[in-house]
């Protein structure tokens, strides 16, 4: 993100200056330093289709694709059945998300024996969720407890994921997290990660990742000058400085 070396080459500049107190830069002369940075159209183009594709705003995509040229870097069409396994892990269908993995793709789970193990947790985390409690005792002994005999943190997860079954009320026992709308989320999200590695892209968006490396660039140059600085990041509004 050219901003964010921006930001980085003022700092640079302030240090070498060695001054005893903060440089204070003006709203007219931090414009007219941004002005000059030259900031390439294809390259937001591509942060932009990065993002989209990521997280699997397919529709969103193939408009961008059309407006703007922009190719993505994989197959638009493997992104509504990676969203279908997204959705089907936050709906609780952990049984259909797993056979669309495997339609995608078998070797994601072959590989991958902890992502495996967490699908098949959230199964039973969702036949405890629904009252299924017999079945839920046979699927930790026959499917869960022999990965956990061969991995120590997957028992530790087994235990704690079964003593959701010694409380009646869930609400307030220590592990009732394990049956919020979260454990569904953090779950997805791990599937969803897996499948774009397969796929031989980034788990995660460029665009959050710069934006962070730019708050820190800020951080650091405030203790060096006073300046314009962006505080909200939803408008990018950049606001004059305290003196």
């Amino acid at each position: 993100m050219s901003l964010f070396w921006f930001v980085i080459r003022q700092l640079a500049e302030i240090e070498e200056q060695m001054a005893t107190s903060k440089k204070v830069i003006t709203r007219e002369e931090w414009e007219k330093r941004l002005n000059d940075v030259k900031i390439r159209k294809e390259d937001m183009n591509k942060l932009v289709m990065n993002f989209l594709v990521t997280e699997g705003y397919v529709e969103a995509a193939e408009k961008f694709q059309m407006e703007s040229g922009t190719e993505p870097d994989i197959d638009l069409a493997t992104i509504t059945d990676r969203m279908a396994v997204k959705k089907a892990v936050q709906s609780g269908n952990v049984e259909d998300a797993i056979e669309k993995v495997n339609d995608l793709n078998p070797e994601i789970l072959d590989t991958n024996p902890q992502l495996f193990f967490h699908l098949q947790q959230q199964r039973l985390i969702e036949l405890i969720r629904n009252g299924k409690i017999e079945e839920a005792l046979e699927f930790a002994q026959e499917e869960l407890a022999p990965r956990g005999e061969e991995n120590q943190s997957f028992l530790e997860e087994l235990e704690r994921t079964v003593s959701l079954l010694a409380f009646e009320d869930v609400s307030n026992c220590p592990v009732g997290e394990l049956l919020d709308i979260s454990q569904r989320l953090k779950t997805a999200s791990e599937v969803n990660a897996a499948i774009l590695t397969s796929q031989s892209h980034e788990k995660d968006p460029k665009l959050p990742s710069l934006l962070k490396m730019l708050i820190w660039a800020q951080n650091q140059l405030d203790e060096k000058a006073a300046y314009p600085r962006i505080n909200d990041l939803s408008n990018a509004t950049l606001e004059d400085p305290t003196v």
